[in-house]
């Protein structure tokens, strides 16, 4: 990592015409990664990569700059680079360094880095075991392990000075099981912000056992219905819908741009009152977590929606400076290569008080989604479309057979104010969340909701 001098030093080079907000990123990120497929080892990787990137932030515009080669001359030409897009004939106040150090760190218990090759070898390979023996119907199997440390040193031109390091791991298993010319996948996730104590136990077993229940019992499940109707979706499910359908829609360069449904909507109500919506990176271990967010802001909770009523967007520097606000911690970038954009990271519907059983048994007839697949949303209107990889239909307030090939549509804004009932329980998924081309760790979550009308889409009878 650079010493702190050399820091101050560039950034009294990209502030010497004046600005108005600046910032140096460093990392250094070391990786790790296995992948099984057809009861194979196919790919064993590694390696390490550092770069440091520089932004000057003046009068509306953002110059970025950055490299992976350290030499002093360098440094110094991408900082009178970036400079100058500023038209001050006079420097900025000098920096003053508040070197920042958390009170709480994540806990890592067992280090990746600690870790041999041979024991994240042996991940994939039980993995795969149970995938293999599971079901003869199972034709295809993909085991992944993969584990990214991450150093980041960041300086701002408001004094922060702060260091962190971020450890994540992550295990997959994905399943394509065959029958009677019928395919269907299934796929099962773990990860976070934590060590290879992530796979105590029998993790990857669990995960693979998942996935070939998942696609072998929707290969025998009938099509799936089509029409309005009463959709529960499952704390199993995970947040995909609030993160695709609404919390992107509240990133606030989006909103600054009218690219989002809920832009000029703060102070509204935009969803039903049972509905609070929070994007946190300070809890424990998952996998949008973090202590700094990439521009050195400490890690917060925000809550976004409030029993209905907007009450916030997610900020970074750059729109928290156009907007007159403060960051509440969610600029956020792939790599050193990349400037620093607006993102969530765990972001989640707030738990209830009914209970999951409550929430089912009061549905006579419709939707039980127990596990979300992929789909789109277009941010402008609030409109998506988005897949069910495990559903079930509900009779008589009890889940009954399970059904293939749903798919769920709707609006962002209408299902948010839709929704009557709201369970106690909480379930998280996983994911990297991509965005003007640059993928982030993020987590979220939902509890057992109820829909009381949805257009589910599927066969026609």
């Amino acid at each position: 990592m650079i010493d702190d001098f050399l820091l101050e030093k560039l950034m009294k080079k990209a502030l010497k015409q004046g600005g108005d907000y600046a910032d140096i990123f460093v990392e250094r990120r070391v990786t790790s990664a296995v992948q099984l497929d057809d009861n194979r080892v196919e790919k064993v990787t590694g390696g390490t990569d550092s770069g440091i990137g520089i932004r000057l932030i003046y009068n509306g515009k953002t110059a970025y700059a950055y490299s992976n080669d350290f030499s002093e001359q360098l440094l110094f030409e991408l900082a009178d680079t970036v400079s100058k897009i500023a038209a001050g004939d006079s420097p900025s106040a000098a920096v003053n360094l508040k070197k920042i150090r958390p009170e709480k760190k994540m806990v890592i218990a067992l280090p990746p880095s600690a870790v041999s090759l041979n024991s994240k070898v042996d991940i994939v390979v039980r993995g795969n075991n149970v995938a293999r023996k599971s079901d003869s119907r199972v034709v295809q199997a993909t085991v992944i392990y993969r584990d990214s440390i991450q150093q980041v040193k960041i300086l701002t031109s408001e004094g922060t000075l702060c260091e962190d390091e971020r450890v994540y791991t992550l295990g997959v298993v994905q399943i394509v099981a065959v029958s009677d010319g019928i395919v269907q996948t299934g796929y099962e996730p773990a990860g976070g912000h934590i060590g290879f104590e992530l796979f105590e136990g029998e993790l990857i077993e669990e995960l693979a056992a998942k996935a070939v229940k998942r696609a072998t019992m929707m290969l025998k499940a009938e099509r799936a219905p089509a029409g309005r109707m009463p959709v529960i979706i499952s704390s199993e499910a995970g947040g995909t819908m609030i993160h695709e359908a609404v919390g992107h829609g509240l990133e606030a360069d989006l909103v600054q741009q009218g690219l989002s449904v809920y832009s000029s909507k703060k102070g509204q109500e935009i969803a039903s009152r049972i509905v609070t919506v929070i994007d946190d990176a300070t809890i424990p271990n998952k996998r949008g977590s973090f202590i700094f967010d990439d521009e050195g802001t400490q890690s917060q909770r925000t809550v976004l929606v409030k029993n209905g009523v907007l009450t916030s967007y997610m900020y970074d520097k750059w729109t928290s400076i156009k907007d007159s606000v403060l960051s509440t911690g969610n600029g956020r970038r792939e790599s050193y290569e990349s400037k620093p954009i607006p993102r969530m990271t765990n972001t989640f519907i707030e738990r209830g008080t009914a209970s999951p059983e409550e929430v089912v048994s009061s549905v006579d007839r419709g939707l039980f989604v127990k596990k979300m697949g992929g789909g789109q949303v277009n941010t402008v209107t609030g409109d998506f479309v988005f897949d069910v990889q495990e559903g079930y239909l509900i009779e008589n307030g009890v889940v009954s057979e399970p059904v293939r090939g749903a798919t769920l549509i709707g609006s962002g804004p209408d299902i948010l104010k839709s929704i009557d009932m709201v369970g106690s329980d909480m379930g998280f998924s996983i994911g990297t969340c991509g965005k003007d081309g640059q993928g982030v760790p993020v987590s979220d979550a939902m509890p057992t909701l109820r829909i009381p009308e949805m257009v589910v889409g599927g066969e026609i009878k």
